[in-house]
């Protein structure tokens, strides 16, 4: 039994407007709140458990682009990779590597900046700023 991928068009997205869930194919559907918002889901199986992974809005990703993110998404599947926690462990990644980005001196003149206004005097901001002189 094949399963058929591509059931939705560019054309029908766009015109539905009833709130609900409407099937691609291969795990992609096209979700409508209530509210009217459009976002791309993506729905799994993984060691027996169903989980569904939010692709972003449908505004942002056309019909396409979601696909193309399904398709990443059920080769992770299929590997037996949990894409939710595969995308998270990415942004760890990412985060990580924006702090190493920083330096300690960089960081202290940013807080500096953005706190000596709270401070009684201009004094107490030398005074901060003379104790990370080296």
């Amino acid at each position: 039994m094949s399963h058929q991928i591509g059931k939705l068009s560019a054309v029908a997205v766009s015109k539905k407007k009833k709130p609900g869930l409407y099937g691609d194919g291969g795990g992609l559907s096209l979700q409508i709140a209530k509210g009217g918002s459009k976002s791309w889901i993506y729905r799994f199986m993984l060691n027996g458990k169903a989980r569904s992974m939010g692709l972003g809005s449908a505004n942002t990703y056309s019909l396409s682009e979601a696909r193309e993110m399904a398709l990443e998404c059920r080769k992770l599947t299929s590997a037996g990779i949990d894409p939710i926690e595969h995308r998270g462990a990415g942004r760890v990644l990412a985060a990580l590597e924006a702090a190493k980005a920083i330096t300690f001196q960089d960081a202290a003149e940013k807080y500096i900046e953005n706190h000596k206004i709270g401070w009684r005097s201009a004094k107490h901001a030398d005074q901060w700023s003379a104790t990370l002189q080296v």
